[in-house]
């Protein structure tokens, strides 16, 4: 695994389950080469964890705080780390 490759986590708040927010999510991660999930959370929140390129990561946060995704995302609070490599495709949870 090469010294640029991150882990982002980011917590998603607002109107972002039983929206399609997570299968967007996927495919917009999918494009960007990323692997990782979108999982809901029991208090609304969709938590989003990423690895790839710290670009391609950026990009994907960006994507999430566009205003262009399905439902409503009121704030998205990021966490980056070193990438584990331990995942393999992006998967909805």
């Amino acid at each position: 695994m090469s010294a640029d490759q991150v882990r982002l986590s980011a917590w998603v708040h607002g109107l972002v389950q039983g929206v399609g927010f997570r299968w967007w999510t996927r495919s917009r991660a999918l494009e960007l080469g990323l692997t990782g999930y979108a999982r809901n959370h029991r208090d609304g929140r969709v938590h989003v964890v990423a690895e790839g390129p710290r670009e391609r990561c950026e990009t994907l946060l960006a994507l999430l705080r566009s205003g262009n995704t399905p439902g409503r995302v009121d704030l998205v609070v990021e966490d980056w780390a070193a990438a584990q490599g331990e995942m393999s495709g992006f998967e909805e949870r």
